[in-house]
């Protein structure tokens, strides 16, 4: 057996609307052409840039926000990953979560809340450790327009973004999700990740 890929760091952003059994998520669809999870429906984000964890911010993340993610990263790749997860979604949506300043975003990382992260299977050949943050619509400012890299951006209410193209780890988020707003919270942040070829989900 041939030795995994190593995975690579990334970070997405689900964002809500909407309360109750009316929440709504903004998801996009891949690229049919994309080597990675080609068209399926997915939440905006990508890959950790080596200037993420430096980046100025017009706000830092809450300690509370902050002390989870550090317990599975350095304190500045933590930063990074949320920082990362804003730059992304501007990006890509055009929705921004802090202040635009010649172009760049400069990330407001006290709206985020971190809600979940996954690793891709040891047999891919292109893995990424991925965490998932949270934040809400109203939080943003702009319009959602897209900019190539998703296709299909659109508002989905929970049930129905349930039903569309999704991998087993956007469904695990989407599921994680609908727990919260009905008021079911579990110890620690889960992990979605796979052993002997099985989806396994811990808390920790």
């Amino acid at each position: 057996m041939s030795k995994p890929v190593r995975p690579r760091h990334a970070a997405s952003l689900v964002i809500l609307r909407g309360d109750g059994g009316d929440t709504e998520v903004l998801l996009g669809r891949r690229e049919p052409k994309h080597r990675f999870m080609p068209n399926v429906f997915v939440f905006p984000g990508g890959r950790l840039d080596r200037t993420d964890s430096d980046a100025p911010a017009a706000a830092e993340l809450r300690p509370e926000v902050a002390a989870s993610l550090q317990r599975h990263s350095r304190p500045r790749q933590a930063r990074g990953l949320a920082v990362a997860a804003v730059r992304e979604t501007f990006e890509e949506t055009g929705l921004r979560f802090g202040d635009v300043d010649n172009g760049s975003i400069r990330p407001a990382l006290d709206r985020l809340d971190f809600i979940a992260r996954a690793i891709t299977p040891p047999e891919s050949p292109i893995r990424f450790h991925a965490r998932f943050f949270i934040s809400r619509a109203e939080d943003a400012s702009g319009t959602v327009r897209g900019n190539g890299e998703l296709l299909d951006l659109h508002w989905a209410k929970l049930d129905d973004a349930l039903k569309l193209p999704l991998v087993d780890v956007t469904e695990f988020v989407l599921e994680e999700v609908t727990r919260r707003i009905g008021g079911e919270r579990r110890d620690g942040i889960p992990l979605f990740s796979y052993r002997h070829g099985r989806a396994v989900v811990r808390y920790q």
